[in-house]
C-alpha cells in the first residue's frame, strides 16, 4: 500500500482557508463575540507596512449657547486624533511523525487542518493575554515615575484592607463594570482562570445557559464567561479577571506580498524522508482604541510575544468610556 506523504493531501490555498476559518470557530474569544473579525482589519493586515494608522474624529465637547438676539456664535473644533495597530507574524512547522495519525484518517486534510486549528486558537488566545498584561501594565519611564496609562479601568481589590474585601465577588464585579459609568452596559463577557471561575461557581454565582443548538455555557451575572488559565497569576495569589464589551478586540487576518501561508517540504536524506507542514500567520489582534506605540521592539518584522506583554508599547487614544476594557485584580477564598 503506497504510503500517503502530506503533500499528497494538503492543497495550500484550501488548507489555509480552512484552518483561518476553523480557528475562529474553536476560539472561546470569538465565540463570545469578545474578538471580532473585520474586512477593514483583514485589508490592514495585508498592508506590507507593519503599524497601521487609523485616523478617527474625537467626540464634540463643550456646552450649548443660548440663542440671543445679535449675538453671534463661537465656533468650536472637532477634534482628530488616531488609533494605531501592527500585524502580528507567526509561523509553526510539524513533521510528519507529529501528523501520522491524522494522515490514516477518512479525511486527512481535514484532520490535520483542524490539528492546526486548535494549535493556532490556542496560540492566539495566548497572544491576547499577553496584549492585555501591556495594555493593564505599568512602567516608569527614564528618569521619571510610574505610568499605568490604563489605572482609570483597574479594580485593584488587593488594595482593600480587609482579606475579605480582596476577594472576587459579586459586588466585586458590578464595581469593576461601575468603572464605565454610564457606559457599563457595553460590558458582555468575562474572560477568568478557570481557579476563579471554580470559586465562583461554588458560591452559586455561575448560571449555565442552553442555546438553539444545545450547547451550554456559562454566565456570571448575564455576562458570557470564557476560561484560560493564561490569565495572569502573581506568585502572592492574586488573579486577573477581565471585563470586555463585544467587539472590543478587533482582528485581521492577512496576506502581504510574499506572505506563504501553508507550504509542504520534504526532507529525503534522513531515514525513509520525513515530511514537513509549515504554516504562517500574518494577523492583527487590536484592543480598540488602544494605540500600539512600538517603543519597545527589537525586529521590523513583528513584535515578540514579550513585547506585546510591555506597558510602553501601549496607549489609550479613545476616551475613557469607549474603551471596552476592564481588569479586575482580586485574590479568591
Amino acid at each position: 500500500m503506497p504510503i500517503t506523504k502530506i503533500s499528497d493531501v494538503i492543497v495550500p490555498e484550501l488548507f489555509n482557508s480552512y484552518v483561518i476559518n476553523r480557528t475562529m470557530e474553536l476560539s472561546a474569544f470569538f465565540q463570545s463575540g469578545i474578538v471580532v473579525n473585520t474586512p477593514e482589519f483583514d485589508r490592514l493586515a495585508s498592508e506590507a507596512a507593519r503599524t497601521h494608522n487609523m485616523p478617527f474624529f474625537e467626540d464634540l465637547q463643550g456646552e450649548s449657547e443660548a440663542t440671543l438676539e445679535d449675538v453671534k456664535m463661537t465656533p468650536a473644533k472637532i477634534g482628530s486624533n488616531k488609533d494605531v495597530s501592527t500585524t502580528i507574524l507567526r509561523q509553526k512547522m510539524w513533521g510528519a511523525s507529529n501528523l501520522s495519525a491524522a494522515l490514516a484518517g477518512a479525511d486527512p486534510a481535514k484532520a490535520i487542518g483542524d490539528l492546526v486549528a486548535s494549535y493556532w486558537a490556542r496560540d492566539m488566545q495566548k497572544e491576547l493575554i499577553a496584549i492585555l498584561a501591556g495594555v493593564f501594565g505599568s512602567y516608569t519611564p527614564e528618569g521619571g515615575t510610574a505610568k499605568t496609562p490604563m489605572s482609570d479601568h483597574i479594580l485593584d481589590l488587593t488594595k482593600q484592607t480587609s482579606a475579605a474585601a480582596k476577594i472576587i465577588s459579586a459586588e466585586a464585579m458590578i464595581d469593576g463594570c461601575q468603572l464605565l459609568g454610564d457606559a457599563q452596559g457595553q460590558l458582555s463577557g468575562v474572560v477568568m482562570h478557570s481557579a476563579t471561575k471554580s470559586y465562583l461557581k461554588k458560591k452559586e454565582l455561575i448560571d449555565s445557559r442552553r442555546n438553539s443548538e444545545n450547547v451550554e455555557f456559562e454566565y456570571y451575572q448575564g455576562r458570557r464567561v470564557t476560561v484560560d488559565d493564561g490569565c495572569p497569576v502573581a506568585k502572592d495569589g492574586v488573579y486577573s479577571t477581565y471585563l470586555f464589551g463585544s467587539g472590543a478586540i478587533a482582528y485581521g487576518n492577512g496576506s502581504p506580498v510574499g506572505h506563504v501561508a501553508t507550504e509542504t517540504d520534504r526532507d529525503k536524506q534522513t531515514g525513509g524522508g520525513i515530511d514537513y507542514l509549515i504554516n504562517r500567520k500574518a494577523f492583527i489582534l487590536h484592543p480598540r482604541g488602544i494605540a500600539y506605540t512600538g517603543a519597545v521592539r527589537e525586529n521590523v518584522e513583528t513584535p515578540l510575544r514579550t513585547e506585546l506583554a510591555m506597558a510602553q508599547n501601549w496607549n489609550p487614544v479613545y476616551e475613557s468610556k469607549q474603551l471596552r476594557i476592564v481588569e479586575i485584580r482580586h485574590k479568591i477564598g
